[in-house]
């Protein structure tokens, strides 16, 4: 059997929404020939007992056991490409069914269980999923009909409003430069992977939502749709109108 990945630091899970929780956590990864080490999210939804994780960032022994004091983690859900580290861990411990969208393949092999789409039932009853049809690389963010409507994003919406503890400094001040820390942003790396076009961010400000959360940055909660809506229109301009994607 493949090492898993050790558990990094993380912060508390912390419920955001009635049955769904939250959680921050460190990633150290190598890209584009360098060492960086960032923070990213884990989002998890109850369904009666019923865990379903979504981001999954690997919790410690203390985590672990706070996590299971909210319920038995069945499915693991994968949303981006470029996410999908503590995947494995998460199937192998509880023995979860592994959710990925046409296209994914994971960097150890594993396999989908269930594959992840908008026609298909997911493990969620209330949640839809939107998913991308332009870009290079599968993306897919989760709506969930509770609170007003919640969206589960990876790595296309992010809301990183500031560098946090999980930051090495040469990874703060880098994304610094690239323009990471923007409220209700695109993520820049993911634009620059994944190439998507305006017509799919115009069909997801579609949707009716309030909160956002997101892969990186905190929770976005109230005025998502308003929010991603003017981002959007920075980058791609509004439906009808033509503007090149840029920063």
């Amino acid at each position: 059997m493949t090492a898993l990945p050790d558990a990094l630091s993380h912060g508390p899970i912390k419920e955001i929404f009635p049955d769904v929780f939250f959680v921050s956590g460190a990633m150290e990864t190598c890209l584009m020939d360098m060492d960086w080490k960032f923070s990213r999210n884990m989002t998890v939804v109850r369904d009666g007992d019923r865990l379903t994780i979504i981001n999954s960032v690997r919790l410690d022994d203390e985590g672990l056991a706070a996590l299971d004091q909210l319920g038995q983690v069945t499915d693991v859900v994968r949303l981006g490409s470029l996410h999908g580290r503590d995947d494995p861990f998460y199937v192998q411990h509880y023995g979860a069914r592994y959710w990925m969208m046409p296209g994914m393949e994971h960097e150890t092999g594993l396999p989908a269980d269930e594959t992840l789409s908008a026609d298909a039932p997911l493990p969620i009853a209330d949640a839809e999923l939107f998913t991308f049809e332009t870009t290079a690389i599968p993306e897919g963010i989760l709506h969930i009909d509770r609170a007003g409507g919640i969206l589960v994003a990876c790595d296309a919406l992010q809301n990183w409003e500031a560098p946090d503890e999980f930051f090495s400094d040469g990874s703060r001040d880098m994304m610094q430069e690239m323009g990471f820390f923007k409220p209700a942003n695109i993520g820049p790396l993911w634009m620059q992977k994944a190439e998507p076009q305006a017509d799919d961010f115009h069909r997801l400000m579609q949707r009716d939502f309030r909160h956002a959360l997101c892969g990186h940055g905190s929770p976005l909660c109230d005025t998502a749709r308003d929010d991603f809506a003017a981002t959007v229109d920075h980058f791609f301009g509004r439906p009808g109108t033509a503007q090149t994607a840029t920063e």
